[in-house]
């Protein structure tokens, strides 16, 4: 069965630039570009200095990746070039992660990396290669609506993107194209034997390309010596509990690694305060959010959000959509969210579409939303 690339046609003349990590899945999509008939054109952005995780099987863009890049262009006898944004993606993804860490933040830098290198960066690349479109291996759909080019979820639960690309503007999606939203993971496996890529089994990225121990706190600590200051653990009315080695090991609804004894009931991170150190701990109830602000909102929907409207909101990207209202700056929950952290996104839908996001940047407590 034809498979819809949603490319500009005809196909003879386009030129398309397709993103190529190495993996599998943007390999099937040059190849299946290439496949309708387009000049192809694969790109492959080398983000860091490589060699501490090139043999690393659960990273992208590494340099193991990137040789896998070039071989699936030449399998496919297409250009290939490996671009240097080493620095833009230090500056732009891993600096940033960091200071988030040191703002007592949960960060997300798969979202800023698709914000800022891949989608800003890399569209203006292809653009000065005079394509056409920029296609790119995301589970991800585009619809054509009565507005313009939207935003949908994958029709593959389990690998569906949309959270990560909330902040994907209008124009950008004009340009983009996501030829694998419409598929499951076996089909695109499928297409890479039937195209004998050496890639058909390699293993998906799992963890943060940069951080491929997993040990996140080291990196940070490296970068922000602050944030492993020792300082004090104390309940939600400031009473000293214990002490913590750093604010880098905690993160809002962590339950693990608070080693105070002889509590009533089990204890969760309820807030960080990084300007004194603090680590501030209750029971689970306390994590309960009514609304949270958001700054930064990106709003793909119409014009101004209608407050009254009724949608659904994830606070991470594995978190079932919660009922929400938004009015622009300030989500409000039908029902007590839990794990509501500054830092993360708040990604709005309604339906499969996404309508917007933004990063969260304060919440209300659900117990003080009551009491007042």
């Amino acid at each position: 069965m034809p498979v819809d690339l949603q490319l500009p046609a005809p196909a003879k003349g386009k030129r398309i630039v397709v993103a190529m990590s190495g993996g599998v899945d943007s390999s099937v999509v040059a190849a299946l570009v290439v496949e309708a008939g387009y000049e192809t054109i694969g790109v492959t952005l080398q983000l860091y200095d490589h060699g501490a995780v090139a043999a690393s099987s659960k990273t992208c863009c590494a340099g193991s990746d990137i040789h896998d890049a070039r071989r699936v262009a030449n399998r496919l006898g297409i250009a290939h070039y490996v671009l240097d944004y080493e620095s833009a993606f230090r500056d732009s993804v891993i600096d940033d992660f960091a200071d988030s860490y040191a703002r007592g933040e949960t960060p997300i830098p798969c979202v800023r990396c698709n914000q800022t290198v891949k989608f800003r960066d890399l569209l203006t690349v292809a653009k000065d290669l005079g394509a056409d479109a920029l296609a790119t291996g995301h589970y991800v759909r585009r619809v054509n609506g009565d507005r313009g080019a939207e935003l949908h979820r994958a029709i593959d639960p389990a690998r569906d993107q949309s959270y990560f690309l909330f902040a994907t503007t209008s124009a950008q999606l004009d340009y983009l194209r996501f030829p694998l939203g419409g598929m499951e993971k076996s089909e695109v496996r499928e297409h890479a034997r039937r195209f004998d890529l050496a890639v058909a089994n390699k293993p998906d990225s799992q963890d943060i390309c940069f951080v491929p121990t997993g040990d996140y706190a080291a990196l940070v600590k490296k970068l922000r010596p602050e944030t492993a200051i020792p300082g004090n653990i104390v309940d939600l009315s400031g009473q000293p509990l214990g002490r913590h080695e750093g604010l880098v090991h905690f993160t809002v609804g962590q339950r693990k690694g608070i080693d105070i004894g002889g509590q009533p009931a089990p204890l969760y991170v309820v807030r960080l305060e990084p300007e004194s150190q603090t680590l501030v701990v209750g029971p689970r109830e306390a994590l309960g959010v009514a609304s949270a602000t958001l700054s930064s909102v990106n709003w793909l929907g119409a014009a101004v959000p209608d407050p009254a409207a009724p949608l659904a909101a994830k606070i991470r990207s594995m978190a079932k959509p919660a009922s929400a209202w938004f009015d622009g700056k300030t989500l409000r929950f039908k029902t007590p969210e839990f794990g509501v952290s500054p830092g993360q996104a708040a990604v709005i839908y309604d339906g499969d579409r996404v309508m917007g996001g933004g990063w969260i940047a304060a919440t209300e407590p659900a117990y003080k939303a009551m009491a007042a």
